[in-house]
């Protein structure tokens, strides 16, 4: 018998150790999304790590911005960013506060809710598809910037919270490349995910975009 997820919510300090732990511990857990209309929750499939200062990759490699400011704040709040003028993408910030870390949601499976989810994402050709992207994830969810700087860890019923779930066992989880990284930043192997999940995005390397004339 298949023992059911752990509802718990994770509690601040699962968070305030370094990303490169966090990140791949993330993998099963349970991301809850209240709407009006219903909960919608996410077994959390995919994730790439993103490490403050040291990390060229990361939107706080140069310091604090406005855009940014969650990053610095206290563990275990929702990082939200706006991203090629048309999508949102969502983090969860870990490390101690002030190291600027965070975890970027890149694909889960919808195991609660999925026809809410259905009618954000009228081009899923299946409920694989649902959340299969950082931006789809977020899509799927309704999240956006108004969500930026929630606090993930409480019990209480707010828009987004991680619940325990099921850890991936070390020996089921993948690591290689982030995704679209260019630079200095692409040569660390910080994306993690469960292996063989048919919810996980494909792989892409950086392309360079074309400015228009």
């Amino acid at each position: 018998m298949i023992a059911s997820p752990d509802r718990t919510p994770l509690p601040r300090t699962f968070f305030e150790r370094p990303v490169l732990e966090v990140a791949p511990d993330l993998l099963g857990r349970l991301l809850v999304r209240t709407t009006p209309d219903g909960p919608i929750v996410v077994r959390v499939t995919e994730v790439e790590a993103y490490d403050g200062p040291n990390d060229p990759g990361s939107h706080a490699f140069r310091g604090r911005t406005a855009r940014n400011a969650v990053m610095f704040g206290p563990p275990g709040h929702v990082y939200v960013y706006f991203t090629y003028g048309m999508w949102h993408c969502m983090n969860l910030v870990c490390g101690p506060e002030g190291e600027a870390s965070a975890v970027l949601l890149r694909a889960g499976e919808i195991v609660e809710g999925a026809e809410l989810a259905r009618k954000r994402r009228l081009s899923a050709r299946n409920d694989k598809e649902l959340a299969k992207g950082p931006a789809r994830l977020a899509t799927a969810l309704g999240v956006d910037r108004a969500l930026d700087g929630t606090d993930a860890c409480t019990a209480e019923d707010t828009p987004l919270r991680v619940l325990t779930g099921t850890p991936v066992p070390s020996d089921q989880v993948n690591n290689g490349p982030r995704t679209g990284v260019s630079g200095a930043g692409a040569v660390h192997p910080w994306r993690f995910w469960i292996s063989n999940d048919p919810t996980v995005s494909p792989y892409r390397a950086h392309v360079a975009r074309r400015r228009s004339s």
